[in-house]
């Protein structure tokens, strides 16, 4: 693990990555950010954005296939349970030196703490949704997402 990779680093990012709304229009937008990082590196990924359980943007590039839609709705679960990146439930597993499901006593079928996932937060509300991409290595999945919510934000407050 390194620096940027630390479970303070990932806070840090949790922290700075806050939307001032998000409303289907933002979904739209942070949606296409990521599928248009994604077609320029011909990453075979598929990505979904969500709110409030309700999937508002969701494309499957060429090379993705159904087995990572299922990786996104694990991913997602995560995100969504413990309002944190799976990223970081990845790493705080791995620092307390206790897998991930184990710890929290949770299903595989239905849990995937692997890097791709990010909640979506919206300042003095907090997580209102997530974010989750799934075909890349895990840090390049957490990237791309976290690229990608910083320059949507940059678009929606400028």
């Amino acid at each position: 693990m390194n620096d940027s990779n630390s479970l303070e680093a990932l806070l840090a990012e949790e922290r700075e990555l806050q939307f001032p709304s998000f409303g289907a229009d933002a979904a739209w937008m942070l949606g296409n950010a990521i599928h248009q990082r994604a077609e320029a590196g011909s990453f075979p990924i598929a990505i979904e954005v969500s709110r409030n359980g309700q999937q508002l943007f969701f494309a499957a590039l060429p090379g993705a296939t159904p087995d990572n839609a299922e990786w996104i709705r694990r991913k997602r679960a995560v995100v969504q349970r413990f309002h944190h990146s799976s990223l970081y439930m990845s790493v705080e597993a791995e620092v307390k030196g206790r897998p991930f499901l184990q710890r929290y006593g949770l299903s595989e079928q239905d849990y995937a703490a692997a890097g791709g996932g990010f909640p979506i937060f919206v300042r003095e509300t907090g997580c209102v949704g997530a974010v989750v991409v799934s075909g890349l290595p895990q840090l390049e999945d957490h990237r791309l997402v976290t690229d990608a919510i910083r320059e949507t934000i940059a678009r929606l407050t400028a």
